[in-house]
């Protein structure tokens, strides 16, 4: 959907190619980006899903000195640790069941390009020591193999989490954490961008307009204000998909109230894909006050009940995300397969 075209990385000018907004806020991350297209250094780009992560670091590869070599994406949460491992780095044959013959690894093919990890939080210990030495070192071994490559790859690193507050909870490594966080860019959510709304519902009409066929080019003065005033959890792909949504269903030209989501109409509440940390602590208190008084003042289960409660529901949950492989829950979930497998079994999950 989006197009771009290699041009000068000047500091002031057009927005970035195949990004929307020109919010003040969004302004400030067109700065940066076209300051660091100009360098090798490594990038760490912050914000919540949804913000375009994905865009930002697709235009530092383009608009940089690398903009015609290679541009290899990886999603590290959604492998497993030894099929990441294998994913970043390649194997030979024989490293492991399944290995029949060689593979190149991401960092390899990205060699004189870029390469982009998306949900670097999601890394286990063993892979981020392996990550660090890439980026000090500028070289790796294949899983299985003793010659070392040199590489030649620019790293960009995305997550959704902050990695300081992982770092102080031991769960990422600080010196990767320093070595990805050359130039941090923040992506801020929508928002805290809201004046950028109309520019956006106006491209995604054109956008689906033209894809389905359709002629859906005005909007309603009332659905409007519904967009402006909604707080976008899961910001511009929320947004881009409940615009998509209306242009299929409309009947003429317009996008009226009737055919916006009972969520932006505030009719009932966002699901929780996007809550932000306030949110969820909200949802906590009010989850332990009904829980308190709804049971009865003899009855001694009360923590085991909700804990217990809150326990199922989110394995179940993380399972259901991870398409039911237990491994890659146990990874996220932070906890042993093993354990994972006894709470499965406990709290009737595998049926």
């Amino acid at each position: 959907m989006a197009i771009f075209s290699p041009q000068p990385a000047d500091e002031t000018g057009p927005p970035i190619p195949g990004i929307i907004g020109s919010s003040p806020a969004m302004e400030e991350v067109y700065q940066i980006t076209r300051r660091v297209s100009r360098s090798n250094a490594s990038v760490l780009l912050l914000g919540e899903t949804g913000t375009g992560k994905e865009l930002i670091a697709t235009a530092i590869h383009r608009l940089s000195d690398r903009g015609s070599g290679p541009f290899v994406k990886v999603n590290c949460g959604a492998l497993s640790e030894n099929l990441l491992e294998s994913e970043l780095f390649g194997h030979v044959r024989g490293a492991f069941t399944g290995a029949v013959s060689n593979r190149t690894g991401r960092f390899e093919a990205a060699h004189t390009g870029t390469i982009v990890l998306d949900e670097i939080n999601s890394t286990s210990p063993h892979l981020q020591v392996k990550l660090l030495r890439v980026l000090q070192e500028r070289e790796f071994e294949r899983v299985g193999d003793v010659q070392t490559i040199q590489v030649d790859t620019r790293v960009i690193a995305s997550s959704n989490r902050d990695l300081l507050d992982l770092v102080d909870q031991g769960e990422f490594r600080e010196d990767l954490y320093w070595r990805l966080n050359v130039v941090p860019i923040e992506i801020p959510p929508l928002r805290q961008r809201r004046e950028d709304i109309p520019q956006l519902v106006a491209h995604f009409l054109d956008y689906y307009s033209e894809i389905n066929r359709r002629y859906v080019v005005h909007i309603q003065d009332e659905s409007m204000d519904f967009l402006r005033a909604y707080d976008w959890p899961g910001n511009v792909r929320e947004l881009q998909n409940y615009i998509e949504r209306a242009v299929v269903m409309a009947e003429g030209d317009e996008l009226t109230v009737d055919l916006l989501p009972d969520v932006v109409l505030g009719r009932r509440r966002a699901r929780s894909i996007g809550l932000r940390g306030a949110e969820v602590d909200e949802l906590v208190v009010e989850l332990v006050q009904q829980a308190v008084a709804s049971t009865d003042p003899d009855d001694n289960g009360l923590h085991a009940g909700i804990v217990n409660r809150v326990e199922r529901e989110t394995i179940a949950q993380v399972l259901q995300a991870c398409g039911g492989v237990q491994t890659k829950a146990a990874n996220r979930l932070g906890i042993n397969r093993n354990t994972l497998h006894k709470k499965v079994k406990e709290y009737n999950l595998d049926d």
